[in-house]
């Protein structure tokens, strides 16, 4: 599935199989649809005060295909013999691929790279496709076990929350707030329960959401809609005895949730934003050295970190909620019910 100008449906185009070169192939068994795809599609992030990012700007060459979230079968290892992994295993790919010499991918943060990122589904061709060239084996990780379906969101809704939630700084018994029950926030909750001892807490507009953040685990949701900010703060504030929350992921990414995560922590707290819906948010700077309040980005993850997240998944510590399973050809349905809330979890792609 193709996308060839912004804006415009994907298209399903017969296109020649990858040439494998000096990297691998691996055949797509599931690709995860996410929200970045959403603004791949519309060729833009929205930075607030009418300012946008557009994905031309960023280096991103169309025609590509999307799909960042990619867990198949090892096909052709290419001229790589000097690796752990043999043709016919099953793997998750990890897309954040970088220029492999700047000092962020020295240093494994090839997510963050700061010369000429090539991550997978954005300016390389992913997922949504049967086959997908992976530049090195050392991009796959060994599945374990896990069924497609489940591996693929490990690679980015997977990675994303376990990179957030290290930067939470969550100890035991301390208040863990989750902004969003989709597919970041329903791997949150289990990773948080099962492995910080934090009590957690999720807020979202949607009911259906937020009974299966209870069957997750949650300890406590708050439906949102059409609530007062300083309501929910309030009522945050008082279930945890008078103080407010030790941490907030932010899964959504606006001004109106990501100012909410800032006046409900409590001294030190730290609010993650995670979330790209986009816009700007203004907060009260003296509150920042009053409270020693942080506000963090974070995007993605490190190579090391899917690895361990792997691990866990295998172990039966975090399960990806996936919804959904769709022929390769119902992309762009599948796009169109993220984009209006309609997907629980994740849905997953099925070349």
């Amino acid at each position: 599935m193709r996308l060839e100008s912004y804006g415009a449906p994907l298209s399903l185009e017969e296109i020649d199989r990858p040439e494998t070169g000096d990297g691998v192939l691996v055949r797509v068994e599931a690709a995860g649809v996410c929200h970045t795809d959403l603004h791949i599609v519309s060729g833009s992030y929205d930075l607030g005060e009418g300012n946008l990012l557009k994905m031309s700007d960023r280096g991103i060459l169309l025609p590509i295909t999307p799909g960042h979230e990619i867990a198949g079968t090892l096909v052709d290892l290419g001229g790589h013999v000097d690796t752990s992994l043999k043709e016919g295993d099953r793997v998750v790919v990890y897309p954040w691929l970088g220029c492999g010499e700047c000092r962020k991918c020295a240093a494994g943060f090839e997510n963050l790279c700061e010369a000429k990122p090539a991550s997978l589904g954005i300016f390389n061709d992913g997922g949504y496709a049967e086959y997908v060239r992976v530049p090195h084996p050392r991009y796959l990780v060994p599945t374990g076990g896990i069924g497609p379906s489940q591996a693929a969101p490990l690679a980015c809704s997977g990675l994303t929350t376990f990179s957030a939630l290290q930067k939470c700084g969550l100890h035991e018994g301390d208040l863990l707030v989750i902004l969003g029950a989709g597919g970041l926030g329903t791997t949150a909750i289990q990773l948080a329960k099962k492995t910080t001892g934090a009590r957690v807490m999720v807020l979202d507009v949607n009911p259906s959401k937020l009974r299966l953040a209870s069957e997750l685990g949650a300890d406590q949701t708050i439906e949102t809609s059409g609530r007062e900010k300083t309501d929910v703060v309030s009522e945050i504030k008082r279930s945890n005895r008078g103080r407010g929350a030790d941490a907030v992921l932010d899964f959504v990414g606006n001004p109106s949730t990501s100012t909410m995560g800032f006046e409900m922590l409590t001294k030190q707290g730290r609010l993650v934003i995670v979330g790209l819906f986009g816009g700007s948010a203004p907060f009260s700077l003296p509150l920042f050295p009053l409270r020693g309040a942080s506000v963090l980005g974070s995007f993605t993850g490190t190579l090391a970190e899917l690895s361990e997240l792997v691990r866990l998944a295998a172990a039966g510590t975090v399960r990806p909620v996936v919804s959904a399973e769709h022929p390769l050809e119902d992309a762009n349905l599948v796009l169109q019910k993220l984009g209006s809330g309609e997907v629980m979890g994740r849905a997953v792609l099925r070349p």
